[in-house]
């Protein structure tokens, strides 16, 4: 196929995964409760950093014993055999089920006008909008970075084996980081621990300006993934800030915007790196991520263990008080 074709199916599968996203992820909300929620998409987690490392090891595999048409095909029928399998394991849900209506899915103005309308109202809540911002930022810096791994290796003459090992970095901290984080500490915990997590996912990064060797690299690639961890002290509060009538929707903003952003990151430090070096500019993302962590720190209250900002607004402030409220035992 022709690149830009090439392209445009990529864009298509990206159009319908958030609208999976949020679906999927309503429905672990709305079927686990309190810390119970949080440790699902612990799981989860731990869940895709496996299939992510099991993924690249069986898609090189396929792509040198099959070619890399070949391959795509039998990853394409794969896919469609894990639709399958979803559409026939999971339950068939009624609607209302679990808490839509059927007039706020569909809506006088259709759905796309629905849709941004909602989008709009949710963006508007001040609570709702920062919680995003801190799951959106810190990982599209660590996206940027993360898009110019490959690109350093090659500028520090390592060899090529190696840079399989550095883009595995990141996933095995990430699932390091969730296993522990998700497993050892209690809830009010990992909520205290956001800030210094999101620090962590940016901080090592900056060892990259002083270009260290392969080793080095490794071990501050593993650092970052495991500030990965911080999502899991969000969940809570951010699930309690939605309204139950927009979760699915918030759900789905929240993955549309880290798929974009996540997009934005690597062409963004890509131009940087063209200027200052691959290095210099994996450590200008990290140092982007450790501000944004500075950044939280300044809007919610020292004494809070939830990162939660305060809204002096009527109906808003319930919202504030009900998602800084402990979490259900």
């Amino acid at each position: 196929m022709p690149i830009a074709a090439s392209l445009g199916v990529v864009a298509l599968v990206a159009l319908a995964t958030p609208v999976f996203h949020g679906a999927s992820s309503r429905l672990v909300a709305q079927s686990l409760e309190g810390d119970a929620y949080v440790l699902g998409r612990s799981l989860n987690n731990i869940a895709a950093s496996g299939a992510q490392l099991f993924g690249l090891a069986l898609g090189g595999a396929a792509v040198a014993a099959l070619g890399p048409r070949r391959a795509l095909a039998v990853s394409a029928a794969l896919y469609l055999g894990c639709g399958l399998a979803v559409r026939i394991g999971l339950p068939r849900l009624q609607p209302g089920e679990f808490g839509d209506t059927p007039g706020s899915a569909r809506g006088d103005g259709g759905t796309v006008r629905t849709s941004l309308h909602g989008a709009g109202l949710l963006m508007r809540k001040h609570t709702v909008r920062r919680l995003m911002l801190a799951q959106w930022l810190p990982v599209a810096f660590v996206a940027g970075a993360e898009g110019l791994i490959v690109a350093y290796a090659g500028e520090r003459h390592f060899a090529p084996g190696w840079y399989a090992v550095l883009m595995g970095c990141l996933p095995v901290g990430m699932l390091v980081g969730d296993l522990l984080v998700g497993r050892l500490l209690r809830p009010l915990t990992r909520e205290r621990l956001v800030v210094p997590l999101i620090a962590l996912m940016g901080l090592p990064l900056v060892g990259f300006a002083a270009e260290p060797g392969v080793g080095v690299s490794s071990c501050l690639l593993l650092l970052c993934g495991f500030g990965f961890a911080s999502g899991l002290g969000l969940q809570r509060p951010f699930l309690d800030a939605l309204p139950q009538d927009g979760q699915g929707q918030a759900f789905g903003l929240l993955g549309s915007g880290n798929m974009t952003l996540q997009g934005v990151g690597p062409a963004c430090f890509g131009a940087v790196a063209a200027g200052i070096g691959t290095g210099g500019a994996i450590a200008l993302a990290g140092g982007a991520a450790a501000v944004t962590a500075g950044w939280i720190l300044t809007w919610h209250p020292s004494a809070s263990p939830v990162p939660v900002p305060n809204d002096s607004t009527g109906s808003e402030n319930e919202t504030e008080q009900h998602a800084c409220s402990p979490p259900a035992r």
